[in-house]
């Protein structure tokens, strides 16, 4: 089965998708009480509906519910995201991206934030 990507998930999507992934599984009750517009429960059901066919979760009955869970593990649709993300913002360039990254976060970054980052970088040099 072909990898879901997270690109083509629309904001509500996205936001029921990481409330799934918070929760490991979750009915539409579950996800409506998360969210903080509190939409309707038959238009989180459709939503967790659509998310099943595009293979984004699965469903198993629980008496007269359905229980929702992700098909990728968090991990693996990370990874996914993040490869698309460069893609399309940073021509690929993983050091493109994190440059843009910590320029961002620069003023939030602690001292072991650095170090932490710093030790990393140095693992790495001495393993090529």
């Amino acid at each position: 089965m072909k990898t879901p990507v997270a690109a083509k998930l629309s904001r509500r999507e996205r936001q029921i998708m990481e409330i799934i992934y918070q929760l490991e599984e979750a009915s539409v009750a579950d996800v409506v009480a998360q969210l903080d517009d509190q939409p309707t429960y038959d238009t989180i059901r459709v939503t967790l509906g659509i998310l099943a066919r595009k293979g984004h979760v699965s469903f198993r009955r629980e008496d007269r519910r359905y229980i929702y869970s992700p098909t990728v593990p968090r991990r693996e649709a990370s990874q996914s995201a993040i490869r698309n993300l460069l893609r399309t913002f940073f021509a690929g360039s993983a050091s493109k991206a994190i440059l843009a990254m910590l320029d961002m976060s620069a003023r939030r970054l602690s001292k072991k934030d650095l170090d932490e980052i710093a030790a990393w970088i140095e693992r790495e040099k001495k393993s090529t």
